[in-house]
């Protein structure tokens, strides 16, 4: 095994070994969505879709229905003649009929297959809905997290800055005992490590408070301290595959679906039935008695009032296709034109990050120099502090370009939803 291979092979346990136990963006993402209470709306779409469906089928199951009726009417039919011995009796005005129909479909026009459509179209609707609201969340967890990982570029630099300061307080002091400084030089340099600390308390503070959100977000329980893994630098790409695109899909697609279920209203329906029944008069109205009778048969029912609203009804349909499709555009409008500015964002992130490095270094070197001058008596000690201090504002400020430009990737990303790498 050559050096470089072992070399790559250190180099990454010791990488898998600092990640170890941290938090990624990634995991964190999964955790929000899992956690998230609209997740459970998924399964309750589900739910709803089969009970739908489900009604929906049993309409070709046999259809049973009671009815009664009980009247009484001014007149009836008579026989406007009478016959020689025979004794022709008259119908009741009182009337009353039981009867139990048994109906069988046989052909709907369709109605059942294109309810069943309807429903699944609507499923598809509201859990492409789902999709968007949750894909939120992501932006959500991307703003905590670069959040957390900002502090902690910030605490780090902190440190640095008191680690400076307290060589400058040593310095100072020795100073003071050469006669070189005065106890208002050290006082300053006191001030200043005292500032400093005040701006880690606050730090810290800001760090905690965002932990909380995240823990809410995730359902995990997150120590203070807790370290998150710096994401790697997102490969981004302008194609714009957001989860709305599929949700004004659907729409369109239940759009066409209502359109084919305009002409199941107009069609024949098909059935056979058998009626049971008691009444007086039964079948035979020359008999006032209460009789039981049946009858059997095939019904056609052919309903054509629709074909008069048939016309608006699918102009309607078509309003509703371009007010989607209008919807759907103005959304691609407005996300390319935030990709566009987070294209500049990104640009000027890396123009600023460009000249970061000679930034400090130029800074590094006047308060070098500021330091040599104070050793000299030739400058102040809060002049030189401000110089010191100014040095430490480039390094943060450099951090803070960094993670500001891998955000604004990630948000590029999120705007996009073209995941590349």
């Amino acid at each position: 095994m050559t050096r470089s291979i072992v070399l790559s092979l250190v180099a990454w346990a010791m990488t898998a070994l600092s990640a170890w136990g941290q938090l990624t963006l990634d995991g964190c993402k999964q955790k929000a969505r899992a956690n998230y209470p609209l997740i459970k709306q998924y399964n309750l779409l589900d739910l709803s879709e089969r009970y739908d469906l489900e009604n929906a089928a049993k309409g070709n199951l046999p259809q049973l229905t009671v009815s009664g009726k009980a009247s009484y009417q001014s007149d009836v039919t008579s026989i406007p003649f009478s016959l020689p011995g025979i004794d022709i009796k008259h119908l009741p005005k009182d009337q009353y009929q039981l009867v139990a129909e048994v109906s069988q479909n046989l052909w709907d026009g369709g109605a059942i297959a294109s309810r069943k459509a309807k429903d699944k179209a609507q499923t598809e609707v509201n859990k492409r809905q789902v999709d968007v609201n949750l894909y939120q969340l992501d932006s959500r967890v991307d703003q905590l997290f670069f959040g957390i990982l900002l502090q902690d570029e910030q605490l780090k630099q902190n440190t640095l800055l008191q680690e400076e300061l307290e060589r400058q307080h040593k310095q100072i002091a020795s100073y003071l005992k050469n006669g070189v400084a005065n106890e208002a030089d050290l006082d300053a340099v006191k001030m200043q490590q005292l500032s400093t600390r005040q701006q880690r308390t606050g730090i810290e503070a800001y760090r905690k408070a965002y932990i909380k959100m995240l823990a809410l977000l995730t359902g995990e329980a997150l120590a203070d301290n807790v370290q998150l893994a710096k994401p790697e630098t997102p490969l981004t790409d302008e194609t714009i595959a957001r989860p709305e695109l599929s949700w004004y899909d659907a729409r369109l697609k239940q759009t066409d679906v209502a359109e084919r279920a305009l002409k199941t209203a107009y069609m024949p329906r098909f059935s056979l039935f058998a009626q049971g029944g008691v009444g007086r008069p039964g079948l035979n109205f020359l008999d006032d008695s209460f009789k039981p009778y049946y009858v059997v048969g095939a019904r056609l029912t052919w309903n054509l009032g629709s074909l008069y609203t048939l016309g608006n009804d699918r102009k309607k349909l078509e309003t509703n296709r371009q007010w989607t499709a209008s919807e759907r555009d103005v959304f691609l409008l407005n996300t390319r034109m935030q990709v566009a500015e987070q294209d500049e964002t990104v640009k000027a992130l890396r123009q600023q990050m460009a000249d970061d490095d000679e930034l400090i270094r130029l800074r590094t070197s006047v308060r070098k120099a500021a330091e040599a001058k104070v050793a000299g008596g030739t400058l102040s000690v809060t002049e030189m502090l401000r110089e010191l201090t100014n040095e430490s504002l480039a390094k943060q400020a450099k951090a803070e370009h960094e993670l500001q430009l891998l955000m604004a990737l990630y948000q590029k990303q999120f705007l996009t939803n073209a995941k590349t790498n």
